[in-house]
């Protein structure tokens, strides 16, 4: 994603350069390929908003972008300060990122748009097979299929962050889909790429294909305008392209690792967001991109030596 940004700042700007951060940026790959790196401390540190504002000052930083779950609320509530700063924070609302991390408000989210989600379980009212997964966690760490009482050993029944919803088939009826969604400062959509995931290794996808799809359509219609969204969001759900059925899962507030196929397939997120932010440009809604674009991923090295 870091070259991605790369190469539209080259073509929007020669002045315009791709920084990143890091608690340790010599063992960050990113770090390595952007044009310039600096350490930060952890996001659970009490520093660490004040060293992204004091580093973005003095490096002259016009647009932040934040790539972590844990960091989103923090950047979101000091977003005031750092626009009196003219320094622009590409973050959703505090209360939008508060009901996507907590997947409970989530399924709410969704029905405000009128798009339902797998159903939630009471503790005491399990209907089995069902699914389990941390409230608030991120790629599918924690989650579990539990298929009959004997599968809730004393671990899951005494985790409290875990949640039990209704088993969705996706090895027969439904396939998992990503769909990265653009929206402006006012929680406008401009873009939607739906990504079909064909594999997924540590719960980012290796293999996808692009899809314009019936999801696609619906969602142009049921989410064209998301309060409180800004930037690039990352909503999940399972379709079935046959029938059309689809159920809202889960939504990141974030760019995600999928990104590089919506942005082959036209989906310019980084470059949208320059000419929004930097040049106040209103950005035109786009359905031009391609139509089963497949990206399929492999692993690549990044040399660091002793003296770098």
């Amino acid at each position: 994603m870091v070259q991605d940004f790369q190469t539209e700042a080259a073509k929007f700007s020669d002045d315009v350069k791709i920084l990143t951060t890091d608690l340790v940026p010599r063992m960050s790959s990113a770090c390595h390929v952007s044009d310039g790196s600096f350490e930060v401390p952890l996001i659970s540190s009490d520093s660490y908003i004040d060293s992204i504002f004091d580093l973005a000052v003095r490096e002259n930083i016009g647009l932040i972008i934040p790539t972590i779950d844990t960091e989103l609320q923090k950047l979101a509530n000091e977003r005031g300060r750092f626009e009196a700063a003219g320094i622009h924070i590409i973050v959703s609302d505090a209360d939008f990122i508060a009901r996507c991390r907590d997947k409970r408000k989530t399924a709410d989210l969704f029905a405000r748009y009128g798009i339902r989600s797998p159903e939630i379980y009471d503790r005491e009212k399990l209907v089995f097979p069902c699914f389990a997964k941390p409230y608030d966690g991120s790629r599918a760490i924690g989650a579990k299929r539990i298929d009959t009482p004997a599968d809730l050993t004393p671990e899951v029944l005494a985790d409290p962050k875990l949640m039990f919803c209704q088993l969705i088939d996706i090895e027969n009826e439904f396939f998992e889909f990503t769909v990265d969604m653009y929206y402006d400062h006012e929680g406008r959509l401009k873009c939607a790429i739906p990504r079909k995931r064909l594999e997924v290794r540590t719960g980012e996808v290796s293999k996808g294909i692009t899809r314009k799809n019936s999801l696609y359509q619906t969602l142009l219609e049921k989410m064209a305008v998301l309060e409180g969204a800004r930037g690039c969001i990352t909503a999940q759900f399972f379709c079935n392209e046959e029938t059309g059925e689809f159920y809202g899962v889960e939504i990141n507030p974030r760019f995600g690792g999928g990104f590089p196929l919506t942005y082959a397939a036209g989906g310019n997120y980084p470059g949208w967001l320059m000419h929004e932010y930097f040049r106040n440009e209103e950005i035109p809604f786009s359905d031009d991109w391609e139509n089963n674009l497949i990206m399929l991923r492999y692993d690549a090295k990044v040399l660091v030596h002793e003296n770098d």
